[in-house]
């Protein structure tokens, strides 16, 4: 059951891989994890590999390279997966259950709601509808059990 067009992985030799050295590759992931998860430029739908690497003083192609050897995916799959984490969370959260897809779909980055869809199915496997419905069916509503009087 396919709803979206989902191309398999292509493995690529990139010669520049090698060029950088651990040593650096190791210190670049720390900053790309810095900027992107901890500053959460992720949710910036316009900051590119290339205003990354100009943030960091570095190239896009080393950039490239530390998201590909480090983390084993490529820069828009790397930005995406944190996106689509960040989603996962406001989908559950009853303080956003009256925002729509493309509430959702904004404020965690993406220009569009056919991208957040198609990631979003590709990271989860359900589509982001699908996932708060069952997250909703499965968990009983926090508003119930707080109605509860306590037991003195």
């Amino acid at each position: 059951m396919a709803k979206y067009n989902l191309t398999g992985k292509r493995e690529k030799v990139a010669a520049y891989r090698s060029l950088v050295s651990p040593q650096l590759m190791d210190e670049l992931k720390e900053k790309i994890l810095n900027i992107i998860l901890i500053q959460q430029r992720y949710k910036d739908k316009n900051y590119s590999a290339k205003q990354l690497a100009e943030d960091l003083g570095t190239n896009t192609r080393y950039i490239s390279a530390v998201v590909n050897v480090r983390f084993h995916m490529n820069y828009t799959s790397f930005v995406n997966k944190f996106r689509i984490e960040e989603a996962m969370a406001l989908l559950v959260d009853k303080r956003y259950q009256d925002l729509n897809m493309e509430d959702i779909s904004d404020m965690v980055g993406f220009s569009n709601r056919q991208s957040f869809y198609a990631s979003f199915y590709r990271i989860t496997g359900v589509t982001p509808r699908d996932y708060r419905m069952n997250h909703m069916t499965q968990h009983p509503s926090e508003e119930v059990r707080l109605k509860k009087p306590l037991k003195k």
